[in-house]
């Protein structure tokens, strides 16, 4: 069953959260480009009649961070080296004091081919600002949306060491994939009724 109108459930069922981080500095070469999940989120879509979006809400675990992939670097990452980049991580994001962040948007400008962007802000680090996601549609009923994120933005200091040579770029890439195509988890009809 596809989206329906109403309050639509949205989660790790149903999708992934990646960020994607880059090095710079002198001693880029010995750091790696990390691949990292987002392992605990909710969202709610709502749908109008006519089948379009008219908001979105996402909460995310920012203690539920996952490094799943290192590249390059001078050797791979071993399982402890991703479980320390992950507590380093969350170090950086503060995620002790400002453990979730979240996303919300009522604003949705269809565009070619069953994507579009949706505008809304993000909250990360305590802090809120506008965020757009480009979105396209990668099957029938399945959708990728992609942002820039820059982290100083939220009052975030990239992570750095050996005294600064090697460092994580400002900007981190965002990858959001959702299948709608499944059986809806829970879906609420304006005026409280569930199906």
């Amino acid at each position: 069953m596809a989206i329906q109108p109403g309050r639509n459930q949205l989660g790790t069922d149903r999708g992934h959260i990646i960020v994607r981080t880059g090095r710079d500095g002198l001693a880029a070469t010995a750091g790696h480009d990390l691949t990292i999940e987002l392992t605990r989120w909710s969202g709610v879509l709502t749908v109008t009649e006519d089948l379009s979006p008219g908001s979105l809400e996402v909460r995310i675990d920012m203690r539920s961070l996952l490094v799943r992939d290192g590249t390059g670097g001078l050797k791979p990452l071993t399982d402890r080296d991703k479980r320390e980049a992950a507590l380093t991580a969350g170090k950086v994001l503060r995620t002790q004091r400002s453990p979730e962040a979240a996303f919300s948007a009522a604003e949705f400008e269809p565009g070619i081919a069953g994507g579009g962007v949706i505008s809304g802000n993000l909250t990360l680090a305590g802090i809120t600002r506008p965020l757009q996601l480009q979105v396209s549609k990668t099957g029938q009923d399945a959708y990728q949306a992609t942002a820039s994120v820059v982290q100083s933005h939220f009052g975030i200091k990239p992570y750095s060491g050996f005294l600064g040579a090697l460092k994580v770029r400002d900007n981190v890439d965002i990858e959001v994939s959702i299948d709608l195509s499944g059986p809806t988890a829970t879906r609420e009809l304006p005026g409280g009724e569930r199906t």
